[in-house]
């Protein structure tokens, strides 16, 4: 007899407050963003890195291009950044699962020939002074290079032991297969940008390609560049329906919104780039914000500005 799902309430709690598992490895629900790393002090970035890491967003997710904006000194400076709390707390390095990305060339803009993301990929290991990433994904898709040839240069990375796993960042899935076509090992992540305010990945096909295939979610800006926490910019339906659900949990947007991310049955990655920890321990509480399918409902609705059919 074929097993059968138990069916749950309408009002049952569908946040997903527990570890995730990117590849091989467990990761927190909440991980830390390093795009708005660019602090000049290595002391002041090393606190908060090793604050994160106490609250359980062992994730660290970073990039070479980050440090192009939010007050960093140009290309890199956030990977340089990390690296030199690695360099002067290395013992940093055993708890986290450090995620990088390339591909993105400024100017270009993208570039993951063979040659291209190769020459990122060790680059980006000089600046974090480590032997090896964890997770090395494709930041944007380069839409002149061929997949294969990308495929060759991963496979070379990973037999050189530079980095462990592959993943993808802002990839249809149709990108993402073609990809995985040509690779012996599976990609084990795709990182799209994911929030109440941008409820996209739900039905353009990313989540259902990721529940398929196995691959892990990365939801990047989960409260929207902090326009979820602010309401700037955002239709007054949503704010409203924010508040609401707020009030109903005695809590606040921001943490009803990181909710929301964490309840899709994708089991995503929330991947929060504020630089306080007071705001980290609020962050990863939002995992015991209960939100049950009508108040998920609710606010695919009002993201959208119409009913459902």
């Amino acid at each position: 007899m074929d097993s059968v799902r138990p069916m749950t309430s309408p009002s049952a709690n569908l946040v997903q407050p527990g570890p995730r598992r990117v590849g091989p490895f467990d990761v927190g629900p909440i991980g830390f963003g390093c795009w708005r790393l660019t602090t000049s002090s290595t002391d002041e970035a090393g606190a908060l890195v090793a604050g994160a890491l106490d609250l359980g967003c062992t994730l660290v997710d970073t990039a070479d291009v980050y440090g192009l904006d939010w007050g960093g000194d140009g290309f890199g400076a956030c990977e340089d950044r990390l690296g030199q709390v690695l360099l002067q707390q290395p013992s940093l390095r055993d708890r986290m699962v450090l995620a990088t990305k390339g591909g993105i060339v400024p100017g270009v803009p993208y570039d993951s020939s063979a040659s291209g993301i190769t020459q990122a990929c060790e680059a980006s290991l000089r600046r974090l002074h480590v032997d090896h990433v964890d997770l090395y994904q494709i930041h944007r898709p380069d839409l002149f290079t061929h997949p294969a040839e990308l495929a060759e240069a991963l496979i070379a990375l990973h037999e050189r032991g530079l980095a462990r796993e592959f993943g993808v960042s802002n990839h249809t899935p149709a990108q993402t297969a073609a990809l995985q076509q040509h690779l012996p090992m599976a990609l084990v992540s795709t990182q799209p940008e994911f929030s109440a305010a941008r409820v996209e990945p739900m039905f353009d096909g990313t989540f259902d390609h990721a529940l398929l295939t196995g691959l892990s979610v990365l939801a990047w800006s989960p409260l929207a560049g902090g326009r979820l926490a602010t309401g700037e910019g955002l239709p007054t339906e949503l704010m409203a329906t924010l508040d609401h659900l707020a009030a109903v949990h005695d809590t606040d947007r921001a943490s009803v919104a990181l909710a929301f991310v964490l309840a899709h049955p994708v089991g995503a990655v929330a991947i929060v780039g504020t630089q306080t920890i007071a705001r980290l321990e609020a962050a990863v509480e939002a995992v015991h914000v209960p939100l049950s399918r009508a108040d998920v409902y609710a606010i695919v609705q009002a993201a959208q500005g119409r009913p459902l059919p």
